[in-house]
């Protein structure tokens, strides 16, 4: 008479409320079931048997802890494992992440256990059915197959419903983009899990081959991609309205990159007088080596645009827009299609615009970039850059960055996914406290000079009101003084951190000459528009009347 199974008994009594169908187990062909193990299920019975490893792991006397090594658990037809394929359109040549749609079964009820769960999806329209099931067998004597495999068993979770559909605004699409309709990791967690590993293992040689031959995908080491990663990647390509997003280590990571990987040896740029001081200086220093070269414009002078594209075999226009620390706006749309005319590309920084407040890809850029240190993740707590774009152009960029590396670590991938749920209530926020600060401080007699696109007295305010949907939440201005005026001023201030960044949640401020420029003597500092007496401020989400307070007892100071 075969003994009552105890594992199986706790396991169906707890699972008896949430399944509707029990767990089970088979016996191996002596007619054992597994017994409890001391301190878990029973108070009496020891394990003698070894846990599924233990055919080739006995370290610790070989006993006590496992189920028993031929035991297959059989889990209900309706535990099935669903996930999105999306993540293929964010990994190139180097294969997708270990995707998995899964059904727990053990092989005598494949067809049986199949037909339950493609019923059961079906009674339900919300939970789609995969095509057909895919297998993951514990067990002494089954392998372990995963989607990979097979990769036409793997099905989006709404059958390729996009995020479009049912989600009409960047706010909903920056909390769900990227997890909602499925993600490359198997879990059933709202938020996205880290996976914190170096490498991807392969099973046996014959995969690996099949890897290397383009028959089974992987990310095969950690540099080549992340399954958390690839989250973000997908999460800023559904904001962008791009087919594809690389993300990396820093802003300046993915600005250098781009730039080696879009410029041939010995070609031509096109870059704006405005504009991050390392962008300039690696485009001034290094670039060179490589035999390229650039010519500096105006960010409104359209006319050098034109005889640059007529004189030189020109690649690429980069720029910022807007732009740092002034805030000058490129017309878009217009330098796009200039450009286009000559076969040159339009790359876009948008840090500071943010992919809410401006969609440069819709206006005509072929990839728009962003620190995501900034806005983007939002927090003041992560480093990290990013390009989206055409899936052609960014691979492109994506097979330089895996030989540079530059990738950006799981965990700092997780923060910027976090940040990104708050991302349309901060940017609100900053909008709000950005235009009505710059609107104070332009009629404050102690301040000379406000540059902010949301004003009309901004030289590009009309291209701004065209292309922007908000104006963002830094705002530079001059004081009234000269440099030591303007130093009382800013360390006067009570709320703002004096710090070399912007658009987190907290304020920043800094004064360009002293903060990125002082190593310049003052009139180099002033060739690039850098005086004394400048100021850029970074609004965080405080509130508006506790920073207006505070900025004005700081001017009252001077």
């Amino acid at each position: 008479m075969a003994v009552p199974c105890t594992l199986c008994s706790k396991i169906s009594a707890s699972a008896a409320g949430g399944f509707a169908s029990s767990f089970d187990c088979r016996s191996d062909p002596s007619g054992n079931h597994h017994q409890a193990r001391p301190g878990r299920f029973s108070s009496s019975s020891r394990v003698n048997s070894v846990g599924v490893h233990g055919s080739f792991l006995t370290g610790g006397g070989g006993g006590g802890y496992g189920m028993s090594s031929s035991l297959i658990l059989k889990f209900p037809p309706n535990f099935v494992r669903q996930l999105s394929n999306k993540a293929r359109r964010n990994c190139s040549n180097i294969g997708v992440a270990q995707i998995v749609a899964a059904k727990w079964s053990d092989n005598s009820s494949t067809g049986s256990a199949a037909a339950a769960a493609n019923a059961a999806a079906a009674a339900s329209p919300a939970v789609p059915a995969v095509e057909e099931s895919v297998e993951l067998i514990a067990g002494a004597n089954g392998p372990v197959v995963d989607a990979l495999d097979r990769k036409g068993d793997v099905q989006d979770l709404t059958n390729n419903l996009t995020y479009g559909s049912f989600l009409s605004s960047d706010g909903s699409i920056a909390v769900h983009a990227g997890e909602r309709l499925g993600r490359g990791i198997v879990t059933d967690a709202i938020t996205t899990p880290v996976v914190n590993t170096s490498a991807y293992f392969f099973k046996k040689t014959a995969e690996l081959i099949d890897f290397k031959e383009k028959r089974h995908v992987s990310f095969e080491y950690g540099r080549y991609g992340n399954p958390t990663t690839a989250v973000v990647e997908e999460k800023i390509s559904a904001l962008e309205g791009a087919e594809s997003t690389l993300i990396m280590a820093s802003g300046m990571c993915a600005s250098t990159v781009l730039l080696m990987a879009l410029v041939p040896a010995g070609g031509h740029l096109v870059t704006t007088t405005d504009c991050y001081r390392k962008t300039r200086i690696f485009i001034e220093t290094m670039l060179p080596k490589m035999g390229i070269t650039a010519t500096v414009i105006d960010p409104a002078d359209i006319e050098s645009l034109k005889n640059a594209l007529n004189e030189k075999n020109v690649s690429l226009f980069f720029t910022e827009s807007p732009t740092n620390p002034f805030l000058r706006c490129v017309d878009i749309e217009l330098v796009s299609k200039l450009c286009h005319e000559k076969g040159a590309l339009v790359c876009i920084d948008g840090t500071f615009a943010t992919p809410l407040n401006q969609k440069a890809l819709a206006l005509g850029a072929d990839l728009i970039l962003h620190s995501a240190t900034k806005f983007i993740g939002g927090h003041n707590d992560v480093l990290a850059g990013c390009i989206s774009g055409s899936l052609k152009l960014v691979s492109e960029i994506r097979n330089l960055h895996h030989v540079l590396g530059g990738a950006l670590n799981p965990n700092a991938a997780y923060l910027i996914i976090r940040g990104m749920k708050t991302l349309h209530l901060r940017v609100q926020q900053q909008n709000s406290t950005g235009l009505r600060m710059a609107e104070l401080l332009e009629a404050h007699p102690k301040i000379s000079r406000v540059y902010y696109p949301g004003l009309k007295s901004h030289p590009e305010h009309d291209i701004a009101k065209k292309q922007m949907s908000g104006f963002g939440g830094v705002v530079s201005f001059e004081v009234d003084g000269d440099l030591e005026t303007t130093i009382k001023f800013v360390d006067a201030l009570r709320i703002p951190y004096i710090a070399p960044s912007f658009g987190g949640c907290e304020s920043i401020v800094d004064q360009p000459a002293i903060m990125s420029y002082w190593d310049l003597p003052r009139a180099e500092r002033e060739k690039y528009g850098i005086r004394d007496n400048l100021v850029r401020f970074s609004f965080g989400v405080e509130d508006f009347d506790d920073l207006k307070d505070d900025v004005l007892q700081a001017l009252e100071a001077i």
